[in-house]
């Protein structure tokens, strides 16, 4: 058994959710599910990025005190846990759990005692949206590549961090895989990143340009930390780092695996800022970095602005959290941004839940209840009879060694395929024929009953396989089937067409 501790990144509460969101929430908690399953000692952790400028202002021109905007919208994102039938363990609100601030006050002082801290003033090109400062060929025509608009050009002294010094540690780090960021294209940008030349970044504001909101340098009062030197150690203060040491240790230092699922817009803040920080402070880093691309609604990146079309509790209050959760398993490639239109998903929907798996289960249950009233006799796994168990073995073996590669969208492919394994079977082996030359007494009950137990001991598997990637219609299907039992309970599809 393995110890598996997986996290999202925390998204700014500028704004209400996306289904973008949901991509990454859903992507983390099914590697939780799946680990769970396996047997693991499983940790997932979410929450929101509260102490960001970008915050501030939104709470301005919404015409409220920034606690309170922040802590209403921050609220919403973890609101998906419903529609999004998530299972998360933990959720860390920057500004206001009570774990947070010691935890990053200790980090910022790990960091100072080794020397890697200091004060200069600076001028440089800042981007609010990206809350960073950009260099003048990192933006083309001018522009932020992310947001499109102008950086304000920024004075002031600051606190920074030697990142230079760790040029050659964090190489060595990626190059060798033993931080592993995957896709491996992404680790190559990295690499390409590192190889340029590291330069010491700013890792505090003035507190006038933060609006005294965000959490105060230790000793220098007129300065609050940077937001994302804040937020990242959100993955250390959640299990306990400054406030629990047994529970750090526990999830943090002495985890197998220590997962961070991210959008590639902040693939340099994980792979590089993040991993620098921690060897400064002499803690252990993650394992692996794991980089999603970005989903598009008519081919433009979409935005906290958005409306409700791409609002995740909207899609799922119209086609179900099912459809919303296989839509972004199923079809987000891992290159490339993916497009969502509300006819995707129900395509998709209908093509692999209703007509490939839902209809396996149904005719399966179907005639179950026609040829046996309802009741399984179980598969016959003898040499030379038909058995679907190698295709079952393989499907397993497939599905667990996408998900170990972060494969989710070939995991979910191979319970499709598993499937449609099931259909061919039943058109090859014809359980009517049988049933037919049963009744006129050209055959014993053997056949029929050796191809129906390999149809309910497929479906079952199945079910079981879907566990983490749709756990409400996994459990639907499984009591559909009767769990592990004889009898096959009346019971309505679980999957009904959408479109």
């Amino acid at each position: 058994m393995d110890r598996y501790y997986v996290t999202t990144a925390i998204p700014y509460v500028n704004g209400a959710p996306h289904v973008g969101h949901a991509l990454e929430l859903v992507q983390a908690d099914t590697l939780a599910r799946y680990h769970r399953e396996a047997g693991d000692e499983v940790r997932a952790q979410t929450g929101t990025d509260d102490n960001a400028l970008k915050n501030v202002l939104s709470a301005r021109a919404a015409g409220l005190e920034t606690a309170e905007y922040v802590d209403l919208v921050s609220r919403r994102f973890l609101d998906l846990a419903g529609p999004l039938g998530l299972s998360f363990d933990d959720s860390v609100r920057t500004a206001f759990d009570p774990r947070h601030r010691p935890g990053v006050e200790k980090l910022w002082n790990a960091c100072l005692e080794r020397g890697d801290l200091y004060r200069r003033s600076y001028t440089g090109l800042y981007c609010t949206g990206c809350e960073q400062f950009y260099s003048p060929d990192e933006l083309p025509e001018g522009l932020c590549s992310e947001h499109r608009s102008a950086p304000e050009e920024i004075a002031e002294e600051n606190w920074f961090f030697r990142l230079s010094r760790y040029q050659e540690p964090l190489r060595e780090l990626i190059s060798s895989g033993e931080l592993l960021v995957e896709p491996d294209f992404r680790r190559r940008e990295v690499l390409s990143f590192i190889e340029s030349g590291l330069e010491d970044f700013s890792v505090s504001r003035s507190v006038e340009r933060a609006r005294g909101w965000g959490i105060p340098v230790p000793g220098d009062p007129g300065q609050v930390i940077y937001v994302w030197y804040d937020a990242l150690a959100n993955y250390i203060t959640g299990p306990g780092y400054g406030t629990d040491p047994g529970g750090y240790d526990h999830w943090w230092t002495r985890a197998d695996q220590r997962v961070h699922v991210i959008g590639k817009g902040i693939l340099r803040f994980h792979a590089v800022y993040w991993p620098a920080l921690l060897l400064s402070a002499g803690l252990t880093l993650p394992t692996t970095v794991l980089v999603h691309e970005y989903l598009t609604a008519d081919g433009e990146k979409i935005s906290k602005s958005a409306g409700s079309s791409v609002d995740p509790v909207a899609i799922t209050g119209a086609h179900g959290t099912d459809a919303l959760r296989w839509w972004l398993l199923r079809d987000v490639g891992r290159s490339g941004d993916t497009d969502y239109t509300e006819a995707r998903l129900v395509t998709r929907h209908d093509e692999d839940l209703a007509k490939t798996i839902g209809n396996l289960v149904n005719r399966t249950v179907t005639m179950v209840a026609k040829y046996r009233s309802g009741v399984v006799s179980g598969a016959d796994s003898r040499t030379g009879e038909p058995s679907l168990a190698k295709t079952r073995a393989a499907a397993a073996e497939q599905v667990d060694a996408a998900v170990r590669a972060f494969d989710l969208r070939a995991a979910t492919g191979a319970l499709v395929a598993l499937a449609d394994e099931g259909n061919r079977f039943v058109a090859d082996h014809e359980p009517w024929v049988l049933a037919r030359a049963e009744r006129t007494g050209q055959a014993g009950p053997e056949a029929l009953d050796t191809v129906l137990g390999e149809l309910v001991a497929t479906c079952r598997e199945l079910a079981r396989l879907l566990r983490p990637f749709l756990p409400g219609a996994a459990a639907r299907l499984t009591a559909q089937l009767g769990g592990d039992g004889d009898r096959l309970p009346p019971a309505a599809p679980v999957f009904g067409r959408l479109g």
